[in-house]
């Protein structure tokens, strides 16, 4: 089978591999929607994770099953699936922990790419699939299914671990396809005012669809004095770190309030530390909370995930901003998502 392969850091091609084998509770799907993520990018060209000689890329898909192992008892071939960006092996310590995401180790849940290959190729391969898939109702387009995988459930946890509560004010920064799901988690776990902190006129017009209530643009001055401006000189009650570089942290800790919460989503490619401004993090002492983490993955998020949009409740697809058709296109998309043309929020794949 053919894939689109990192080929080492800073280089990108199309590989040919042997088609993957199916253990006794996994499975193997052939991709219908794909999707590249801005964490594919940092992988490859910042070498965020390391060295990886020919590993193919991409962890969102909406497939059908092709093959299932013996003991695989609620999938079959035929099947339509969601396949979450994070599979975790669901017999490990850390999941019984409360912390599915580091099966196995620190990030270990996320295996496309990072273990092993990716999606982004004719047939892949899906451990634990009774864990790990969710079926795709037909109601739901594939283009809009595959924001569920995790642009959905990244942005969301942004809101979980922001503990975003009724009425609380929340800063979003960064507006990309991630901040935009953290801005309408926030607003369904009910928060009041929402600042989106973006410069993109696409994504500021979806980011008001999806509830902002005020926009800061780092191009009419610093982000933090502007949202200080518009909380009294306050700050916010939770902050949500979507995008930007390693002096993002340093802005969050500055514009949240005492008592407050910084939740990060955000993938740092590069740097060995992430600064703490000592006096606004109150010496130490000032009970801001710093959080990050991987988003969850597995079946029941994503079959919770689904109901939230066959029921209306929020549209992923409104992500979407550029379709394209045929495997082949894999590479195309992901250099969008390289170079960040004004109009893409993001780039989707439909393979048949």
């Amino acid at each position: 089978m053919k894939g689109f392969a990192m080929l080492r850091i800073g280089e990108v091609g199309w590989i040919e591999k042997e088609k993957p084998v199916a253990g006794p509770y996994d499975a193997i799907v052939r991709p219908i929607a794909l999707a590249p993520c801005t964490s594919d990018i940092h992988t490859v060209f910042e070498g965020a994770i390391g060295e990886r000689h020919n590993r193919i890329l991409g962890h969102e898909a909406v497939g059908e099953v092709v093959e299932v192992g013996s003991e695989v008892k609620d999938f079959k071939p035929g099947d339509r699936v969601v396949v979450p960006a994070i599979t975790p092996d669901w017999r490990t310590l850390e999941v019984q922990m409360g912390y599915h995401q580091h099966s196995g180790g620190m990030l270990s849940g996320y295996k496309f790419t990072n273990s092993k290959d990716g999606v982004f190729a004719e047939y892949f391969h899906v451990n634990d699939a009774d864990m790990n898939l969710a079926k795709l109702p037909d109601d739901i387009p594939p283009e809009k299914a595959v924001m569920i995988c995790d642009m959905m459930t990244t942005g969301f946890h942004g809101a979980e671990l922001a503990n975003v509560q009724f009425g609380s004010s929340v800063a979003v920064i960064g507006i990309g396809p991630v901040g935009l799901m953290a801005i309408a988690g926030a607003s369904l776990r009910g928060a009041g005012r929402i600042i989106a902190v973006g410069s993109r006129p696409v994504c500021v017009e979806v980011a008001k669809h999806y509830g902002a209530t005020d926009i800061v643009n780092y191009k009419n001055g610093d982000i933090v004095d502007q949202v200080m401006h518009l909380t009294g000189n306050k700050g916010v009650d939770c902050v949500i770190v979507a995008g930007g570089g390693v002096e993002t942290m340093d802005q969050a800790i500055r514009m949240v309030r005492p008592g407050g919460t910084v939740a990060n989503i955000n993938y740092f490619g590069y740097g060995d530390l992430l600064p703490i401004p000592r006096a606004e993090w109150g010496c130490g002492m000032a009970h801001k909370d710093i959080r990050g983490g991987l988003c969850p993955g597995g079946r029941l998020r994503m079959e919770m995930l689904i109901e939230l949009v066959r029921y209306n409740r929020v549209d992923p697809g409104k992500l979407v901003t550029h379709i394209m058709y045929g495997l082949d296109k894999v590479e195309k998309a992901f250099m969008l998502m390289k170079d960040k043309p004004r109009d893409l929020i993001k780039p989707v794949v439909i393979v048949n």
